[in-house]
C-alpha cells in the first residue's frame, strides 16, 4: 500500500505543478511557486500539498489563501486528468525548508569566512 500512496503523491505532485503553470488564471498566483511535496494520507482522502513561494511574507500567505480558494478548481482538473476513484482533497501548506537551508548556507559562509580571517591574523 505504501508503494501506491507513493506513485500517488509522485503523480499529484506533478499534475498540481503543471496545473500551476498552465490552468490557474488567478493573479495572486503569478509567482514563483514550487509544489516540493504531496503527503496523501493512507485512505487517500487528503492530501497535503507542500509549497515553497519566493517573496515576502505578506506575499506568501496571499499566495497560500489564493491556493485555498482555488482547491475546488484544482481538485476538478485533476478529476478530469487523473484516473483514480476519487482524488484527495487538497491542503495546502507552506515549505520554508529552502529559504531554511539557504539560509544555513549563508550562516556557514559567514563562519567560514571568520575562521579564514582569524587564520589570517
Amino acid at each position: 500500500m505504501r508503494r501506491r500512496v507513493e506513485r500517488i503523491n509522485h503523480l499529484l505532485r506533478q499534475e498540481i505543478s503543471v496545473l500551476f503553470t498552465r490552468e490557474v488564471k488567478d493573479p495572486r498566483l503569478n509567482r514563483f511557486i514550487t509544489v516540493t511535496r504531496v503527503d496523501t494520507s493512507a485512505d487517500l482522502t487528503q492530501a497535503e500539498v507542500f509549497v515553497s513561494v519566493m517573496g515576502d511574507e505578506a506575499e506568501k500567505v496571499e499566495v497560500l489563501e489564493a491556493l485555498t480558494s482555488a482547491s475546488g478548481f484544482l481538485h476538478r482538473e485533476l478529476r478530469d486528468r487523473v484516473t483514480m476513484r476519487s482524488i484527495p482533497m487538497l491542503i495546502f501548506c507552506r515549505d520554508d525548508t529552502i529559504e531554511e537551508a539557504a539560509h544555513v548556507l549563508q550562516l556557514m559562509k559567514k563562519c567560514e569566512d571568520s575562521d579564514v580571517n582569524k587564520g589570517e591574523h
